[in-house]
């Protein structure tokens, strides 16, 4: 079995004002802990992180803008994935009262990223205690708790809020029984079988682009799915995850996905606007939600399906985009 260090954390934090939120939080949370973790780890104070000396070595870019590195692959890559995820609360959730928490989840990627805990713990705290929201209507908070999401869906304590102590014996635990973003188990978690049909359960856009283009649910298949499932998945492992030598064959699982049957009459198109605070401007963003058949031989794709659930797809998977749940199979289940 292929055992990755890789742990879903659920965050709580409780704010002083009533916090306002866009119908999509996950742009607003990862621009706060990126500002935040720029902050804290920044040594230099250069505006340009690649014109820094330390930019290969500091944890900011290793964890928010991870540096271009080699890979087995045969393409190359300027930009690779950074090794973080951030789940937000669910669309939808526009404000939380004050005095009331804010739920969310971070998965954290690797084990070097693990290790850097800690700190993103610390920039989380800096980042509510600084407030999110305009400086006319700014909601400044605290960090409540930070919890691990074990491999039997329970909860354990990641942090410890009295001291500021992060408890490090929670980091270590594989991808194989992940449970899914809200801390429950599937059903069937127990030992899952390759049947004949999987069932994607997709809860925030899920973006995936050809040539720069979006793709809507028509234009959808199953081995764009694939392609850009283990596409993701091979970078991560191999940059982040510890894995030298791809445990797949891209080309074998291709052609079966290429032979799978869908239904995607479940599909629909969500846009979302955000602001750039790179580009000084609102970009409107948009992807597929709702649910999408595959049906056919699963043997083979199951496991990398379910690993995706932990890593979601498409553009913004950081910011939680992409984000979709199997009905039969936790994240990892079956990994060989």
């Amino acid at each position: 079995m292929l055992t990755l260090p890789l742990t879903r954390y659920r965050l709580t934090a409780v704010f002083e004002q009533d916090l306002l939120l866009p119908d999509y939080a996950g742009s607003l949370l990862r621009g706060v802990f990126g500002a935040a973790l720029r902050r804290t780890a920044c040594m230099t104070g250069l505006p340009d992180c690649k014109a820094c000396p330390l930019w290969r070595t500091c944890p900011y870019p290793a964890i928010f803008e991870t540096p271009p590195r080699p890979t087995h692959l045969a393409q190359r890559f300027s930009q690779v994935p950074n090794p973080y995820v951030i789940e937000p609360p669910p669309i939808g959730t526009r404000a939380v009262a004050a005095g009331e928490p804010l739920v969310f989840h971070m998965v954290l990627i690797g084990a070097e990223t693990l290790a850097q805990l800690p700190l993103v713990v610390h920039a989380w705290q800096r980042a509510f205690a600084h407030g999110l929201g305009t400086e006319l209507r700014r909601a400044r908070g605290r960090l409540w708790a930070v919890q691990a999401v074990d491999p039997n869906g329970e909860l354990v304590e990641a942090w410890d809020a009295d001291s500021g102590k992060v408890l490090t014996h929670t980091l270590h635990w594989t991808a194989q029984a992940s449970p899914m973003a809200d801390g429950t188990s599937p059903p069937g978690r127990g030992g899952a079988s390759m049947s004949d049909e999987v069932v994607l359960d997709i809860h925030t856009p899920l973006r995936l682009q050809h040539e720069g283009r979006a793709l809507g649910p028509r234009e959808l298949s199953p081995r764009v799915l694939i392609s850009h499932l283990l596409r993701r998945a091979g970078l991560l492992l191999q940059l982040h995850l510890g894995v030298t030598d791809l445990p797949y064959d891209v080309p074998a699982l291709l052609t079966q996905a290429e032979r799978l049957t869908d239904d995607r009459s479940g599909l629909r198109w969500k846009d979302w606007t955000r602001y750039s605070s790179r580009q000084q401007q609102e970009m409107t963003l948009g992807g597929v939600l709702g649910r999408w058949a595959l049906r056919g031989d699963m043997a083979g794709l199951r496991p990398w399906l379910a690993l995706g659930q932990c890593l979601h797809l498409g553009k913004n998977a950081t910011m939680g985009m992409g984000g979709y749940i199997l009905q039969d199979a936790a994240c990892g289940a079956g990994l060989p």
